[in-house]
């Protein structure tokens, strides 16, 4: 299995430290949501024009991908369509095979209103734009499109065919639809392209992040149904660090997490 981690998890980390420690750790990859104060990829000094083959050259050395480029950016809003684009041409730039994008910006249902026309829209206009830079889209689990069945139908009707993916952050669908993992593979298992990692319990209505196998999300069931359903893509994992700083730190979060993907070979 490939596993890599997104830098959510290190949020204080300089890009050196980052790709060091990947490499010490024996991670296969790293997925990429900023660096230190810069969150927006198409910014970062060592993905820019003129360092972007030294950066390639330095991945290829220590025999490391970039998994992914992920972005904030809403397929539901039109102008966050430059800036999906912006991404395509770093990822195609530094040698990264996708890009995430959002179809709704909450993990958890909520209140906020989902236009499906507009979103499809947006990915296609992306996806044809991404076609021939060897970059492919992807949109995530997450909020409206955590509920699978529907977006799995979305992908063998109005997206059959396209350069577009799925991300299947297995935390949502079961936390918030209560749908186990044998069923949503079932539903989007074919169109799934990256995958996110993470752990948690619920205290009162809260999500409380825990690492891998000390919460209740069924993490080994889901990656075991995704290698036998013959997934070859990442398992990242995406400790969300930056957004809280009480979780644990980066470096005791990535080895453990290398320790309990290698139990699971």
């Amino acid at each position: 299995m490939k596993i890599c981690f997104s830098t959510l998890g290190c949020p204080e980390w300089s890009f050196a430290e980052i790709v060091s420690v990947a490499s010490d750790l024996g991670y296969n990859g790293i997925e990429f949501r900023g660096v230190q104060n810069e969150l927006y990829a198409p910014n970062i000094e060592a993905f820019s024009p003129a360092n972007a083959e030294a950066t390639r050259r330095r991945f290829e050395q220590l025999s490391l991908e970039i998994s992914c480029l992920s972005s904030s950016c809403n397929l539901n809003n039109d102008d966050d369509i430059e800036k999906a684009k912006a991404y395509v041409d770093t990822a195609a730039r530094i040698g990264a095979p996708y890009i995430r994008l959002l179809g709704d910006l909450e993990p958890a249902p909520s209140d906020e209103d989902v236009s499906l026309k507009k979103v499809i829209g947006n990915l296609l206009e992306v996806a044809d734009y991404a076609r021939d830079k060897n970059v492919t889209p992807l949109i995530e689990t997450n909020g409206f499109f955590a509920k699978t069945k529907a977006l799995g139908a979305l992908f063998r009707k109005e997206l059959a065919n396209e350069n577009v993916g799925i991300l299947y952050d297995i935390h949502h669908p079961y936390r918030f639809f209560n749908e186990e993992p044998a069923y949503t593979i079932d539903n989007i298992g074919p169109f799934v392209r990256h995958v996110h990692l993470k752990d948690s319990v619920m205290e009162g209505k809260k999500v409380r992040y825990r690492m891998l196998g000390e919460g209740d999300i069924p993490v080994a069931e889901a990656v075991r149904l995704l290698n036998k359903a013959g997934y070859r893509g990442f398992y990242s994992l995406e400790w969300v660090k930056r957004w809280d700083l009480s979780l644990e730190e980066p470096g005791i979060a990535f080895a453990h997490y290398k320790q309990f993907m290698d139990a699971l070979e």
